[in-house]
């Protein structure tokens, strides 16, 4: 192991860096900060940096789904000292083929973030609602914009009319944006949806059909993203959610000769929120099936908001014929609600969007897409020091090969 210096930080790696300054290991346990372990990966495929977990994910050569999957075998000795950080949460995963790989020994979350929301119709006006209504201790205000000048104002106008009845408690003040400012912010939130089929659409999954459109749009904001140099988070809660973070993604990465160059985003900036409310989906239907109620406790969702997810009924007694159950009623509710004659907006603009970005926005586990391996893809996971911590768990090799099914689904969408 070669332990290093770098201005006030300290740093180690498995390979020899002839331009850092060296040190002793017993002058590096000293050091009360943050430690970062680096590593050299393919920036297409890899992220930037996130927080180690275990040692398990310390020093890998490529990023894939076992930095879901907890197991036992370490390759490389790890002094007892670092695991000891690494369950402190002290330990960031630093990937030193990035150019500017330098801006993450910077990275900090603030204590009261700036939202800003664009796209205000149903989901983006209920999301609106819940941040006001919730947000008051952790957002400092919201800026909204939308095509429709008409739905800026009325929202402005209703949203600002939210106040407690002694109007002693705080709401972030809501207000309009200006072009120019869309990003500036701590977060950014894509809310915009375009050819949202009708209720009368034989469509089998809405939200893949709002691809086309939808992606356009996202790729034009993230392209103004790199070139705003923007520091946030680029949060997307329109359909596809997960397919439309990878088009943002590499969107932002191209230069004008649509070239990756690695200069936009990057790949942890972008999460997606589309996972948290078929979490509640499926703990809605668990309540009402006493085979089932176990899940509330003790299941997890993974995948995507549509095609693709996975309902494990529990964690550490799977189930596969349960969780199949569990995963195609959860997956078919939009249909339940649809047949009934309503669009289902509200559960996933409340449970997806504002509760779980207040949950990210306090360091707290919740579900949202995040990149793995050049794939976005739904999992629990919480932001601690602006880094991003995934949950690992001891998974079931069936429920495993499924999450990697559909890992390979989500995969394939961008296969060149």
């Amino acid at each position: 192991m070669y332990y290093y210096k770098f201005e006030d930080k300290i740093m180690f790696s498995v390979f020899p860096i002839d331009s850092f300054e060296k040190i002793d290991e017993t002058v590096a346990k000293q050091h009360l900060g943050l430690f970062y372990a680096l590593t050299k990966l393919d920036t297409r495929i890899s992220r930037r940096s996130f927080l180690v977990s275990s040692p398990e994910s310390l020093f890998i050569k490529r990023e894939d789904l076992t930095l879901l999957q907890k197991y036992s075998s370490q390759f490389i000795k790890i002094p007892e000292w670092i695991v000891k950080k690494i369950d402190e949460k002290k330990v960031v995963s630093l990937n030193v083929n990035y150019k500017n790989w330098k801006e993450s020994l910077k990275k900090k979350s603030p204590k009261s973030f700036k939202i800003n929301i664009v796209g205000l119709g149903d989901v983006g006006g209920t999301l609106l609602t819940g941040l006001r209504l919730l947000g008051g201790k952790y957002i400092s205000e919201i800026g909204i914009y939308d095509r429709d000048k008409s739905k800026i104002a009325r929202w402005e106008f209703e949203a600002n009319q939210i106040l407690s009845p002694d109007s002693s408690e705080e709401f972030p003040e809501v207000f309009e944006l200006k072009d120019e400012d869309i990003f500036d912010c701590d977060m950014f939130i894509f809310c915009v949806s375009k050819g949202v089929p009708t209720l009368d659409s034989k469509i089998k999954d809405v939200r893949l059909a709002q691809f086309e459109g939808n992606s356009k749009i996202v790729n034009q904001y993230a392209r103004i993203a790199r070139e705003e140099k923007f520091k946030g988070i680029f949060a997307v809660v329109s359909d596809p959610v997960d397919l439309l973070c990878k088009s943002a993604f590499l969107a932002s990465n191209k230069n004008v000769l649509g070239e990756f160059d690695s200069n936009g985003l990057f790949p942890e900036q972008i999460r997606g929120f589309g996972l948290g409310v078929m979490n509640a989906r499926a703990c809605y239907y668990a309540k009402k099936d006493p085979n089932l109620v176990h899940y509330l406790k003790d299941g997890r969702a993974f995948g995507p908001h549509g095609e693709g997810l996975i309902i494990a009924d529990s964690i550490r007694n799977y189930d596969e014929a349960k969780s199949d159950k569990l995963t195609r009623r959860t997956q078919n509710a939009n249909i339940e609600l649809r047949q009934i004659g309503f669009k289902p907006y509200i559960a996933p603009a409340l449970s997806s969007g504002s509760l779980s970005i207040i949950s990210a926005i306090k360091g707290e586990w919740h579900y949202s897409s995040t990149f793995i391996g050049g794939t976005y893809i739904g999992a629990r996971n919480r932001i601690i020091n602006g880094e991003t911590e995934l949950e690992m768990l001891e998974l079931n090799h069936n429920l495993f090969d499924k999450i990697q099914n559909t890992y390979n689904y989500l995969k394939e969408f961008f296969d060149e």
